[in-house]
């Protein structure tokens, strides 16, 4: 069964971890996210799900502004080949999202540890993170070393590497 936005913030509080969630209008691109977010402090993400020539899914989360070179980020990450998007079934059956919504939190829904999550090391400079609450009617902020201890709690401890330029 999908965890959804409720079930996800009651996850964070069971775990004691402190979040803030603001609501807004349904966001779809970085552009959209800037101009109606707010100012919502802290770094605010971009998430790639991909996947390799063996079929291994990868979560990438990066700073909202970052560029990821999608020919050579197979090499950082120990996929199998250059990387391709996945496709918005795979995505809606690992992470439980759809495209517009992808974030960080869908690895609550990976019951079967199928998606591999990087966290970029200069997003994880950053000592608050902004990600959708599997929803993109909402930013969820949570501190770096929370976002790692949820992480851990879902059986996702996350690769941190250096994945932008």
């Amino acid at each position: 069964m999908r965890v959804n936005r409720d079930g996800l913030l009651a996850k964070l509080d069971q775990l004691g971890i402190q979040t803030s969630t603001v609501d807004h209008p349904p966001l779809h691109t970085v552009e959209e996210s800037q101009h109606l977010r707010g100012d919502i402090p802290g770094a605010h993400t971009k998430n790639l799900f991909v996947k390799d020539r063996k079929d291994r899914y990868f979560l990438l989360v990066v700073e909202e502004m970052a560029t990821v070179d999608l020919k050579t980020v197979h090499q950082l990450i120990g996929a199998s080949g250059k990387v391709s998007f996945g496709k918005p079934e795979a995505l809606l059956e690992l992470l439980g999202v759809v495209p517009g919504a992808v974030c960080v939190f869908g690895a609550i829904n990976d019951d079967n540890n199928k998606v591999t999550v990087v966290l970029d090391s200069s997003l994880m400079e950053s000592t608050i993170i902004n990600a959708h609450p599997l929803t993109n009617e909402a930013t969820t902020s949570i501190g770096k070393n929370d976002l790692l201890a949820f992480l851990a709690a879902v059986d996702h401890p996350p690769l941190v590497l250096k994945i932008t330029g």
